[in-house]
């Protein structure tokens, strides 16, 4: 599995359809596209810098926690870590394409009062869970 490192890759991803959803994440996929350059006819492109965007064939993800659901960086990280250690155990499942696990709906804050609890990372595990679960009947 590949994580996703640059802005192109996500926009690329995030342009492509939800495949599933929970609650508060979205899985969103996007095939592979092995075209560099889409050019005009009759336009001229210097293909030698050009590069592909997935250059390997493998499944790609990324996550994506924005500050306006959770604030704390602290919390994003560890929203990051389980994403990224759940969808670990469900890339064999996966075909190849990219996906992005994006927050879409903050956790409360009077439910969760500690930025990493214990049980903030339960609930956010249980979820991507289910998530990937329904990205895998979804494809």
């Amino acid at each position: 599995m590949q994580r996703l490192q640059n802005r192109p890759q996500f926009q690329a991803v995030l342009a492509g359809a939800i495949v599933a959803k929970t609650t508060h994440f979205a899985l969103h996929r996007n095939a592979l596209d092995a075209k560099p350059v889409q050019a005009e006819p009759g336009e001229l492109v210097d293909t030698s810098r050009a590069r592909p965007l997935f250059p390997i064939q493998d499944v790609w993800l990324g996550a994506m926690v924005p500050k306006r659901w959770a604030k704390r960086a602290v919390t994003r990280n560890a929203i990051k870590r389980q994403i990224y250690t759940v969808s670990a155990d469900f890339s064999h499942q996966y075909p190849e394409a990219a996906y992005v696990v994006r927050l879409r709906r903050d956790f409360s804050r009077k439910e969760f009062i500690s930025a990493t609890s214990d049980q903030l990372k339960q609930a956010v595990r249980a979820e991507v869970i289910a998530l990937m679960q329904a990205g895998v009947k979804a494809s």
